[in-house]
C-alpha cells in the first residue's frame, strides 16, 4: 500500500512538473510571437509615412522611421528597461508591494548585476527575460514611431533621433512604470487602469508630438497669410492606406503582449491569464472587442468624412479609444465608443490645424486626443466596476496629469533645446528642393512618376 501511494505521489509530481514546463514553454512562445507581430506595426508606419509624403521626401521619411526603430531598441536596453523596473514607486526607487521594482531589482533585471547576471544575456534556463524585454522594446519603438509621422518633410534626422530616444526610452517608460506596472504608484494609490495603454503609450506620444510641433513649425506652403490652411497631399494614398491596415494587424501583437500568461517563468498572477492589474482576461474576450473596435472606428469616420485615409485612421482610433478597457468592456460597448471616436476624429484634427499646428498625418489627434478620450470613456464606463478602483474624478485627473506632463513637457523642451542648437529643422532651401535630393543618396522614383489622368494619344 505504501509503495503504491509513493508511486502515485511520484506520478502526480511528474505530471505537475510536465505541466509547468508546458505552461512555461507556451508563455515563452506567446511573447516571442508578439514581437514579429509588433514589427508589422513598423512596416505599417513605414508605408504610411512614405505614402503621406510628397515624392521629393518619400525616402527621407522612410529613413527617419527606420532609424527610430533602430535607435530605440539599444537605448531601451541600456536605459528604458532599467527605468521601468526602478521607477514604479517614484523617485525613491523603493520596492513596491508586488516586490518587482526598486533599485536593487532594476539593477538585477535590467543591468544584470548581482546574482541575476544572466538575465540580460544568453541563458538557456531563463525563458522569460528575453521575450518580455522584446515585447516591451516593441512598445517603446511603437511609441517613438507615433511621433514620427507628425513631423515628416521638415525635421532634421539627428534631431529626430534624439527626440525618438527621449520619447521611446525615457518619457513613455516613466509613464509605464507609474501606471502600467503592478507596483506603479498610480496603480496602487490611485487605481489607474489602462490595459491597452490608450494613455500610457498613445496619449503620451501624441502630446509629445504636439510639444515638438509647436517649435518645429508648419511645412512651407501649409498656411496662407490669413491663417487658412492648404491641404498638402501625400504622393501615394494607396500606400498610406495599406500602411494603416498593417498597423492594425500589428496591434493584435501589441494587445496580446499586454496579457500576463501563466507559467513558472511568469508567476506573478499564479495559474490564470490576467492583466498587469490582476484583472482576468482571455484572448477570446479580446478578439470580440478588438474586432468591434476596428469596425466601429471605420464606420464612425466613414459617416463623417467618406475619406479612405480618415476611415483607416478611424480603425486606429477605434482601437485606441477602447484600449484602456478592452479587458472589461462588452463588444457592443466597445463598438459604440469606437464609432464615436471615429466621428470626432476629423473635426478634432481640423480644430488643431485651425490653430496653426501642421500635423502631417494627424498623429496628435489619432493618438493624443483619442488616447485621452479613451481614458475618459473608461472613467465613465468603468466607474464602479468590481475589479477596478475607479470611483471618482480624481483618478481621471491623475491620468490627465501624468500623460500630459510626461508627453507634452519633454517634447516641448527637448524641441526648444534642439531648435536653439540648430538641430531641429532643415533649412528652407532643402525643404523646397526636397529632402531626398539633399539628404538621401538614392531616389525613390528614379524614372519619375507617371502623370495621372487619361492617357494621351
Amino acid at each position: 500500500m505504501e509503495q503504491q501511494l509513493a508511486e502515485l505521489t511520484a506520478s502526480v509530481a511528474a505530471l505537475k512538473a510536465s505541466a509547468g514546463v508546458t505552461n512555461t514553454n507556451f508563455a515563452e512562445t506567446f511573447y516571442y510571437l508578439s514581437i514579429p507581430l509588433m514589427i508589422i506595426i513598423h512596416a505599417g508606419f513605414l508605408a504610411y509615412e512614405m505614402g503621406s509624403s510628397r515624392s521629393k521626401n518619400v525616402l527621407s521619411s522612410g529613413v527617419k522611421n527606420i532609424l527610430a526603430f533602430a535607435f530605440v531598441i539599444p537605448t531601451f536596453y541600456f536605459v528604458g528597461w532599467w527605468v521601468y523596473w526602478g521607477f514604479p514607486t517614484g523617485l525613491t526607487f523603493s520596492e513596491g508591494p508586488m516586490g518587482i521594482s526598486g533599485w536593487a531589482y532594476a539593477n538585477s533585471i535590467a543591468w544584470g548585476w548581482g546574482e541575476s547576471a544572466a538575465y540580460m544575456g544568453p541563458n538557456i534556463e531563463d525563458q522569460a527575460s528575453g521575450v518580455f524585454f522584446g515585447a516591451f522594446a516593441m512598445f517603446a519603438a511603437t511609441t517613438a514611431s507615433i511621433m514620427s509621422g507628425a513631423v515628416i518633410e521638415r525635421i532634421q534626422t539627428v534631431g529626430f533621433i534624439i527626440l525618438a530616444v527621449v520619447l521611446g526610452s525615457f518619457a513613455w517608460v516613466v509613464a509605464a512604470a507609474w501606471g502600467w506596472h503592478a507596483d506603479g504608484w498610480l496603480v496602487t494609490q490611485w487605481g489607474v487602469h489602462d490595459f491597452g495603454a490608450a494613455g500610457l503609450v498613445h496619449a503620451v506620444a501624441g502630446f509629445f508630438a504636439l510639444g515638438v510641433l509647436m517649435h518645429l513649425g508648419p511645412r512651407i506652403g501649409k498656411f496662407n497669410a490669413d491663417g487658412t490652411a492648404n491641404h498638402i497631399a501625400g504622393h501615394n494614398m494607396p500606400l498610406t492606406v495599406v500602411g494603416l491596415m498593417l498597423i492594425i494587424v500589428g496591434f493584435w501583437g501589441f494587445l496580446m503582449a499586454c496579457v500576463i500568461v501563466p507559467g513558472e517563468a511568469f508567476s506573478w498572477f499564479a495559474d490564470k491569464q490576467a492583466t498587469i492589474y490582476g484583472t482576468p482576461i482571455t484572448l477570446s474576450s479580446l478578439a470580440f472587442n478588438i474586432l468591434m473596435a476596428i469596425a466601429g472606428g471605420i464606420i464612425g469616420a466613414w459617416i463623417w468624412t467618406k475619406d479612405p485615409f480618415w476611415m483607416m485612421s478611424g480603425a486606429l482610433a477605434g482601437i485606441i479609444s477602447t484600449a484602456s478597457g478592452l479587458d472589461i468592456y462588452y463588444p457592443a460597448l466597445a463598438f459604440i465608443i469606437a464609432v464615436s471616436a471615429g466621428m470626432i476624429l476629423k473635426p478634432a484634427a481640423t480644430w488643431l490645424e485651425n490653430r496653426g499646428i501642421d500635423d502631417a498625418v494627424g498623429a496628435v489627434t489619432v493618438h493624443g486626443t483619442i488616447g485621452l478620450y479613451g481614458v475618459v470613456m473608461l472613467g465613465i464606463f468603468g466607474s464602479g466596476f468590481p475589479a477596478l478602483a475607479i470611483e471618482n474624478t480624481s483618478v481621471l485627473l491623475a491620468r490627465y496629469g501624468h500623460v500630459f506632463l510626461l508627453g507634452f513637457v519633454p517634447g516641448l523642451y527637448v524641441a526648444i533645446i534642439l531648435k536653439k542648437l540648430g538641430m531641429l529643422r532643415v533649412p528652407a532651401t532643402a525643404e523646397v528642393a526636397g529632402l531626398d535630393t539633399v539628404k538621401v543618396p538614392a531616389q525613390g522614383y528614379p524614372e519619375g512618376i507617371a502623370p495621372s489622368g487619361p492617357a494621351s494619344s
